[in-house]
């Protein structure tokens, strides 16, 4: 009995892990949303919407979970875009150190300015998680579109992500952290 029923648990798991293994969201396109929000901790992230910014595709981004010592100037050299960007409609967020934070920073910012719709760009692989918790965070008030900027993670990677996003699921269907 505990062996079938744990067997069934590690087939229900693998499917899981294949279905979000091969449907990881891609790029967004023709979508032109109130704000752009980037969490910060991987590669294209902030290129992405930065890209979007400049097509006019959002008012404002904020780039979230941003360090104490980088300036905005910093970025806009980083990132060759002219500083008026930074100075006009990119926010810095300071207050987020994780996926959860992000969301929670994300969503007085988004409050704050009363934006409705937003733009959620990380890689595809963090997508569905950010997207959870940005919806937990904010609710009713805002519809969230994901926008995946491709990634190349390594299988490690996507079986701790597939993790922390069936946990997290959990927890916030149970009541725990919503």
């Amino acid at each position: 009995m505990i062996l079938r029923l744990l067997s069934a648990l590690v087939i229900a798991w693998g499917l899981g892990f294949a279905a979000f293994s091969v449907s990881l969201p891609g790029p967004l396109s023709g979508a032109t949303t109130d704000a752009i929000v980037v969490p910060t901790g991987g590669p294209g992230r902030i290129d992405r919407g930065l890209e979007l910014m400049a097509a006019k595709q959002a008012r404002r981004m904020l780039v979230t979970g941003v360090g104490a010592g980088v300036r905005p100037r910093d970025l806009a050299a980083t990132y060759d875009v002219p500083p008026r960007l930074f100075r006009c409609c990119v926010d810095l967020g300071r207050e987020a150190v994780d996926t959860r934070s992000n969301a929670e920073e994300t969503a007085r910012w988004l409050r704050g300015h009363r934006y409705r719709t937003v733009r959620l760009v990380t890689e595809d692989w963090h997508l569905p998680r950010a997207r959870m918790e940005l919806e937990a965070a904010m609710g009713r008030d805002a519809v969230i579109l994901g926008d995946g900027v491709p990634g190349e993670p390594r299988f490690g990677t996507l079986v701790n992500e597939y993790n922390k996003l069936l946990l997290r699921r959990v927890a916030l269907w149970v009541g725990i952290g919503g």
